[in-house]
């Protein structure tokens, strides 16, 4: 006897596809009030991101969405109209906590209880950060610290901060070195596949990476701050080559692939050009 195939229900967001450490695992089987989603204030654009908050703070990871035009995704029975792929990669939640640290010493300067500093009446879930368990262990590292009786008050470091920010640059130079990420100019453009191994890295290369990373998460003031610490020398910019054309502008892309050192490298159009025909003798 043959059976009719249901068809499938389409739904609203209502649920995503989600992409997160092992240590969610448990929450997806039985979901708990453990772990939840929040908006935090972003320290590079001042502005709402998502994330994830694990086991009570135990992690806490930054949630991105990636997107295609026309996607969507068969769940059981259901069609999810919404197709969006959302995953969590976990961060320090200490550069969100740095972030109200700075803000606090530069309005007050005084020393305050870590539950007075991080305040935020725009996005209010920042003070889970302070139940996090990594905040509780390396508050101290971008702090000084003062014990009144059993309450400990706080005061931003910027000495301090510059050291443990240092120290995050250094352990992200050794992932590079070990993951063999490419980090000298053929990083900086799409338009150019290298067709050579790139033998002119330096030390300096691997720590400009880095700090470009680690920029990502604190304010503008401390990413200038701590490229002074760690030495970098200010980019000097090449002079732009020419344009083909001479009746118009140079767009903005053109402007940023004339920077580039194109040493090494063929055009990726030079990969799909017709070859040329032998010629009988």
């Amino acid at each position: 006897m043959a059976t009719r195939r249901k068809k499938p229900v389409y739904t609203h967001s209502d649920q995503w596809v989600l992409i997160a450490p092992d240590s969610l695992k448990d929450d997806a089987k039985k979901p708990s009030d453990k772990t939840l989603f929040a908006k935090l204030r972003s320290p590079l654009t001042d502005k709402g991101a998502m994330f994830l908050f694990i086991n009570s703070g135990q992690q806490l990871c930054e949630v991105k969405a990636f997107q295609e035009e026309f996607r969507s995704w068969f769940i059981g029975q259901t069609v999810q109209e919404d197709g969006r792929l959302l995953y969590a990669t976990p961060v320090d939640p200490l550069f969100f906590v740095l972030f109200y640290l700075i803000k606090a010493d530069k309005e007050q300067g005084k020393f305050q209880p870590a539950e007075q500093i991080v305040v935020d009446e725009e996005f209010p879930s920042c003070n889970l950060l302070l139940q996090c368990t990594q905040v509780a262990q390396s508050l101290h590292h971008v702090t000084e610290e003062k014990e009144i009786g059993s309450k400990k008050f706080y005061r931003y470091s910027k000495e301090k901060t510059l050291v443990w920010l240092k120290k995050k640059v250094d352990q992200i130079v050794k992932a590079l070195k070990d993951s063999a990420v490419c980090v000298g100019g053929s990083a900086q453009s799409a338009s150019f596949i290298r067709i050579k191994q790139e033998s002119d890295v330096k030390e300096e290369d691997y720590v400009r990476y880095a700090h470009g990373l680690i920029s990502e998460y604190i304010p503008e003031d401390l990413r200038n701050e701590l490229s002074a610490y760690l030495g970098l020398p200010e980019v000097s910019s090449p002079t732009p080559e020419p344009p083909t054309k001479t009746n118009g502008k140079m767009t903005a892309a053109q402007k940023s692939l004339a920077k580039v050192d194109k040493s090494g490298m063929k055009n990726i159009s030079s990969f799909f050009s017709p070859k040329a025909k032998a010629t009988k003798k």
